[in-house]
């Protein structure tokens, strides 16, 4: 169970990190760039991959495609953190699970039961409840939070392909996605820094530091957990979605002081019933 619990910090803490971020002037481009660097050298002294098996017989279309994703939802995730909160956010990316039940359902012929089917009837209102404004916010710009969702959703359909090439061992595979991710962010940076005159600050790459020591955490720890609960992966599916949903809640509103509507505490918990009802339904 700590391996859970930590997992859950390590993603509350990514976000909270941005929201901190705020407060200085940052490029959230230069932080996610930062944040592969470091991810990818944790990865590469903490799993060791074997890079000498990595060769063209490899998912390179898939690994090309995450590696794109990857970077430019992770910006999209900085800018809804900005706009939305917290609270909205990590919501969204936890109900970005609905997605790939979808899929399941619609391209794969996967039989649906009663729970699952209830499951998809709410998470409808509970997102459209959690992404309503609040009266004293203007500006409701959910298209970052929505983006958010659906690119998470499809990261996980593309995750669960990747996890089913068994020829190069799952650790590797994550090695090639982060240097992919990180080579395109280096040249999105450089071509600021060349063309456009953007500074190199000391404080994106801090935050970036930061940002790629929880990101890493989050997985690796998640990984762990998976190994813990073995038997009982509805367990880490269970724990980590509701744990993300409840922990960045209380964080963006106590300590960030995020306002929430009534309306947004419904759909709130709209979607914490959801998530319970997909793990009952894989009992």
């Amino acid at each position: 169970m700590l391996f859970l619990i930590l997992s859950i910090i390590c993603s509350v803490t990514v976000g909270a990190l941005f929201k901190v971020a705020r407060k200085y002037t940052i490029n959230h481009t230069q932080i996610v760039a930062w944040n592969y660097v470091f991810a990818i050298l944790l990865c590469y002294f903490t799993f060791t991959p074997d890079i000498s098996k990595i060769d063209a017989s490899a998912p390179w279309w898939l690994y090309i495609t995450i590696g794109i994703l990857l970077p430019s939802i992770f910006l999209f995730l900085a800018a809804s953190i900005k706009h939305m909160g917290i609270v909205k956010t990590d919501a969204a990316q936890r109900l970005s699970l609905f997605i790939p039940i979808l899929a399941a359902w619609l391209l794969f012929n996967e039989q649906f039961s009663m729970l699952k089917i209830v499951a998809l009837i709410l998470a409808v209102p509970a997102l459209l409840l959690i992404l309503t404004k609040n009266t004293e916010n203007t500006k409701n710009k959910w298209g970052y939070p929505a983006v958010v969702l659906i690119g998470f959703g499809v990261i996980d359909i593309l995750f669960k392909k990747m996890a089913n090439y068994t020829s190069l061992p799952y650790t590797t595979s994550l090695f090639v996605l982060f240097g992919i991710a990180m080579t395109i962010m280096i040249a999105v940076v450089a071509f600021a820094v060349v063309l456009k005159k953007v500074v190199l600050k000391t404080s994106n790459i801090i935050f970036g530091a930061l940002v790629g020591i929880f990101n890493f955490g989050n997985i690796l720890f998640y990984l762990k957990a998976h190994q813990e609960f073995s038997k009982s992966p509805s367990t880490v599916f269970a724990g980590m979605n509701m744990g993300v949903i409840i922990i960045g809640s209380l964080v963006g509103v106590l300590i960030f002081k995020e306002k929430l509507s009534k309306m947004n505490f419904i759909g709130l918990f709209l979607a914490l019933i959801a998530i319970v009802l997909i793990v009952l339904s894989q009992q």
